[in-house]
Parts: C-alpha cells; structure tokens; sequence
C-alpha cells in the first residue's frame, strides 16, 4: 500500500447509490480528476467493499434499500477501521432533520440532490485536506509522544548519575 502523500499514491473515493445515473455521474467526474473510483449500488455492498480495501472517503446515498445510508455510517463509526473516514451524504433528503440526523450518525459533510459538480468536488476535496490534516497531526503528535518519553528516560539517567556524584562527595 502506497502510504498518501506519497507521490504515486491515487487517493481512493467509494461512492455508493442505487440509482444508476448518479453513480455513472459521480463515477465519471471523479475520475476525470484522477480520483480511484469504486461504486457500489447498496449498503451491505458498501461495507464489504470497505472491508476489503479501505478507501479515503466515501460519498453515500441515505434512501437505499436493505440498508440506508444513515445505519452504513453507524456501522463505519463504531468500528476503529472504519471510524476516520470521512463520510459525505448525498440525498434528496432536504430538510433540516435529515441533514441532523446524518451528523449526529457520523458524518462530515451533506450535499443535496441534485447536486451542482462545483459542490461536489469542493466538498470532497475540503473533506480529504481535512483528513491529511489530521493525519498529519496524529503523525506529529505520536513524534512528540515518543520524543517526550526519550526526554523523560535521559531526565532519569542524568538524575541517577547526580544522584551518585553526590554521594561521592559526600563521601
């Protein structure tokens, strides 16, 4: 796996919907600016394919059969493989309890249909600086961490050697 960042790394979006014009759409507009691109058409093929191979977001449809978009991520946030990826809705769904409820389940962001593509893109692409952000971040705070635990071990040691120069003296 090619960490991102990296520079032949292609950042990978899944979308998921039911119905088939929105996929090919999103499909196709993603791509075009060199996005990997995987689509599924339900929710339990959604979590599957995240299973599989974990993307770095995930454009999600609410009314879907079997299983809607709000339980899809319920599931993704209780799990800690799944938990960081940004989720962004994608809904006819227009009022404001719906766009509630798809916060409080977990998401980063809600796009109404039909969406403009200008929305779209800026909203994916805010939503992936957001998560390099915070990776970087997690990043920097693991150096720090470990740093800080090699400052408190050379504290130790410096302490130990006063600690016998002293009783040598004191001898």
């Amino acid at each position: 796996m090619t960490p991102i960042g990296s520079p032949n790394y292609q950042i990978e979006i899944l979308v998921v919907d039911d119905t088939p014009a929105n996929l090919r759409l999103l499909v196709n507009l993603l791509r075009e600016k060199n996005y990997k691109v995987r689509a599924v058409i339900n929710g339990n093929l959604a979590l599957q394919t995240i299973r599989a191979s974990l993307p770095d977001l995930i454009l999600l449809d609410i009314l879907m059969p079997e299983l809607d978009g709000y339980t899809v991520c319920q599931k993704l946030k209780a799990d800690p493989k799944t938990r960081e990826i940004p989720v962004i809705f994608l809904s006819a769904l227009s009022e404001g309890l719906d766009k509630a409820k798809a916060f409080q389940v977990g998401g980063a962001d809600y796009i109404t249909k039909p969406f403009q593509v200008e929305e779209v893109l800026a909203r994916v692409k805010n939503q992936l600086t957001v998560r390099s952000l915070q990776k970087q971040l997690r990043q920097k705070n693991q150096e720090l961490a470990d740093q800080n635990v090699q400052l408190h071990q050379e504290i130790a040691e410096r302490q130990r050697g006063e600690m016998q120069i002293r009783l040598l003296l004191a001898a």
